[in-house]
Protein backbone atom coordinates (compact mmCIF):
# COMPACT_ATOMS: atom_id res chain seq x y z
CA UNK A 1 0.00 0.00 0.00
CA UNK A 2 1.27 3.18 -0.92
CA UNK A 3 1.51 6.44 1.45
CA UNK A 4 -0.16 9.41 0.01
CA UNK A 5 1.00 12.37 1.69
CA UNK A 6 0.02 16.06 0.66
CA UNK A 7 2.80 18.27 -0.52
CA UNK A 8 0.54 21.38 0.19
CA UNK A 9 2.31 22.86 3.89
CA UNK A 10 -1.71 23.81 4.17
CA UNK A 11 -2.79 20.79 4.18
CA UNK A 12 -4.87 19.91 7.30
CA UNK A 13 -4.26 23.42 8.43
CA UNK A 14 -7.51 25.62 9.19
CA UNK A 15 -7.26 29.20 8.51
CA UNK A 16 -8.02 30.14 12.24
CA UNK A 17 -5.39 27.66 13.47
CA UNK A 18 -2.73 29.40 11.16
CA UNK A 19 -3.99 32.60 11.86
CA UNK A 20 -3.29 31.79 15.94
CA UNK A 21 -0.12 30.95 15.23
CA UNK A 22 0.27 33.74 13.53
CA UNK A 23 -0.50 35.47 16.08
CA UNK A 24 1.55 34.29 19.01
CA UNK A 25 4.64 33.93 16.32
CA UNK A 26 4.39 38.01 15.55
CA UNK A 27 1.50 39.35 17.87
CA UNK A 28 -1.17 41.38 16.60
CA UNK A 29 0.59 44.52 16.14
CA UNK A 30 4.12 43.03 14.66
CA UNK A 31 1.44 40.78 12.31
CA UNK A 32 -0.22 44.43 11.43
CA UNK A 33 3.20 45.82 10.13
CA UNK A 34 4.19 42.43 8.21
CA UNK A 35 0.51 42.56 6.16
CA UNK A 36 -1.17 45.55 6.54
CA UNK A 37 -5.08 45.10 6.63
CA UNK A 38 -7.24 47.16 9.32
CA UNK A 39 -8.48 44.07 10.76
CA UNK A 40 -4.61 43.32 11.91
CA UNK A 41 -3.55 46.83 13.55
CA UNK A 42 -7.79 48.69 14.53
CA UNK A 43 -8.94 46.29 17.67
CA UNK A 44 -7.63 42.78 16.44
CA UNK A 45 -9.60 40.05 17.35
CA UNK A 46 -9.50 36.21 16.43
CA UNK A 47 -12.93 36.51 15.34
CA UNK A 48 -13.18 39.78 13.34
CA UNK A 49 -10.16 38.91 11.43
CA UNK A 50 -11.46 35.11 10.50
CA UNK A 51 -14.77 36.40 9.41
CA UNK A 52 -12.59 39.50 7.03
CA UNK A 53 -10.02 36.98 5.43
CA UNK A 54 -12.97 34.22 4.89
CA UNK A 55 -14.53 37.19 2.70
CA UNK A 56 -11.10 38.80 0.89
CA UNK A 57 -8.92 36.16 -1.28
CA UNK A 58 -6.38 38.48 -1.64
CA UNK A 59 -5.67 39.33 1.98
CA UNK A 60 -6.05 34.86 2.83
CA UNK A 61 -3.46 34.01 0.31
CA UNK A 62 -1.63 36.98 2.20
CA UNK A 63 -1.68 35.18 5.41
CA UNK A 64 -1.36 31.50 4.25
CA UNK A 65 1.78 32.49 2.40
CA UNK A 66 3.26 34.14 5.23
CA UNK A 67 2.66 31.08 7.56
CA UNK A 68 4.57 29.12 4.61
CA UNK A 69 7.18 31.25 4.81
CA UNK A 70 7.55 30.62 8.39
CA UNK A 71 7.07 26.99 7.82
CA UNK A 72 10.02 26.84 5.03
CA UNK A 73 12.46 28.40 6.97
CA UNK A 74 11.83 26.51 9.92
CA UNK A 75 11.04 29.73 12.26
CA UNK A 76 7.65 28.07 13.40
Amino acid sequence: MTDKTSNDPLHGKTLEMILKHLVQYYGWEHLGTKIDIRCFTNDPSIKSSLTFLRKTPWARKKVEELYITLIENKQF
